[in-house]
């Protein structure tokens, strides 16, 4: 079952940024991940806005490959460096209707 990682993602630098896509990008694709959508161009539709800079939205195949991912120790560096240069959330939602 697919799953889905939603961040909304305020950078308080840019000095990761660079570094951060180069590497980040061979990740993701090792871990089975892909891009559905890395935009600056979004809006709220309903609710109240956390006024984030940028949404990012990634398909994994898996939960596992979702937290391997995640802690894959290639990415730790990269991690600690997003978060320590941004304001950031990220949420994993499995890919199921449980409404249906």
């Amino acid at each position: 079952m697919a799953y889905y990682s939603v961040l909304a993602v305020t950078p308080t630098s840019d000095d990761w940024i660079p570094a951060y896509v180069a590497s980040a990008n061979p990740l993701v694709a090792r871990h089975g991940g892909k891009y559905l959508a890395r935009t600056t161009s979004h809006e709220c539709l309903e609710g109240e806005d956390d006024n984030a800079a940028m949404r990012i939205i990634l398909e994994w195949p898996s939960r596992k490959a979702a937290v391997a991912f995640m802690n894959d120790p290639d990415y730790k560096p990269h991690l600690e460096a997003r978060t320590a240069g941004s304001t950031s959330r990220h949420y994993l939602i499995e890919g199921k209707d449980e409404l249906a």
